[in-house]
């Protein structure tokens, strides 16, 4: 998983070439809305373009975690379907309710019956070398979806630009991330962490609990300003120094959010002294976020270390998929 990490950057290179490689069909009808359905590792990816296309796209652009798909598809939805392995059962149980409600389908996948539906019905689809844990591979999907809504006219990422940015800016900072990561690492050893973003960032906050949840097997919990204080800053009165607060920030973040960042602060440090700050570097959204994650796995990977626990072990996830393979589906 280290060499992974550290090959971040080249994933995104990787991706950049194969994008200007690809053909893709136009969209067959008017896209009214869009659904991005996929989970874990293939599917945050989605959650984090949602966050990046909602203040320029012209639709509604939306994410699904789940077998089932919303009522309002049709043959006016793109249907964007992310599973590494190609055998996520949810998301081709989503794919194939897609398919009946007539709607357009775009495919992102390294296999499988994913894959194999792709070839079948002729979607656009676009891949990668499979073998790899999922949640290693997202610098693909975040380029991969970055170049489909530019391509039906959802959105214009100007991702060649922004994804050159991001390779540029983390191979100049490569070493310095690795450093302060593993300082906070250290930070963040035997500690519940409360990762804080603000609305438009979350699904980076989501990113990096995925991280410590996997790869560092720590329970974590984002959170999102400003709706988290409305309520749930109230249960850090029930705060300890087993928790930490860790806030993933933007220069650019909505001023009065910044604000409530600085107060937001000084009531968590009543309970913990533990409360860190993490801010992007970097111009473009893009940029922003792929410092931002990249710099979260590397946190997950030093308190992997810390912890010393095997970084590719996934044994409960292992062991649901194979009670599930005994009810048929």
């Amino acid at each position: 998983m280290k060499q992974l990490i550290a090959q971040f950057s080249r994933h995104l290179q990787d991706a950049l070439r194969t994008i200007q490689e690809a053909s893709f069909d136009p969209a067959p009808h008017s896209i009214q809305n869009v659904l991005i359905t996929g989970l874990g590792g293939s599917g945050i990816g989605g959650s984090i373009i949602a966050d990046l296309a909602a203040p320029k796209a012209k639709v509604p652009v939306l994410v699904n975690k789940n077998y089932l798909i919303p009522a309002f598809v049709s043959e006016h939805t793109l249907v964007i379907a992310c599973s590494y392995s190609g055998n996520t059962e949810e998301t081709l149980a989503a794919v194939k309710s897609a398919i009946e409600k007539g709607a357009m389908v775009a495919c992102i996948t390294s296999g499988g019956r994913l894959k194999q539906l792709a070839a079948d019905h002729r979607f656009n689809q676009i891949g990668m070398q499979g073998g790899n844990p999922p949640r290693s591979m997202f610098a693909y999907a975040l380029a991969y979806l970055a170049f489909i809504l530019t391509h039906y006219g959802i959105v214009d990422f100007a991702f060649a630009k922004d994804l050159s940015e991001a390779i540029a800016l983390l191979d100049a900072e490569e070493e310095n991330i690795r450093q302060e990561a593993e300082a906070m690492a250290k930070k963040l050893t035997g500690k519940t962490t409360q990762l804080l973003a603000v609305a438009g960032n979350l699904g980076i906050a989501s990113r990096m609990r995925q991280q410590l949840n996997e790869n560092a097997k720590m329970l974590a919990w984002e959170a999102e300003i400003p709706e988290m204080n409305h309520n749930e800053l109230v249960g850090w009165e029930g705060g300890s120094k087993q928790y930490a607060a860790l806030f993933l920030r933007n220069e650019d973040d909505y001023a009065r959010n910044q604000k409530r960042i600085d107060i937001i602060k000084d009531i968590i440090r009543k309970k913990t002294d533990t409360v860190l700050e993490l801010w992007s570097k970097g111009d473009s959204p893009l940029a922003k976020t792929a410092y931002l994650v990249h710099f979260g796995d590397w946190v997950s990977y030093y308190l992997s270390e810390i912890n010393q626990v095997d970084i590719l072990d996934i044994k409960s996830i292992d062991l649901l998929k194979s009670e599930l393979g005994k009810v048929p589906f």
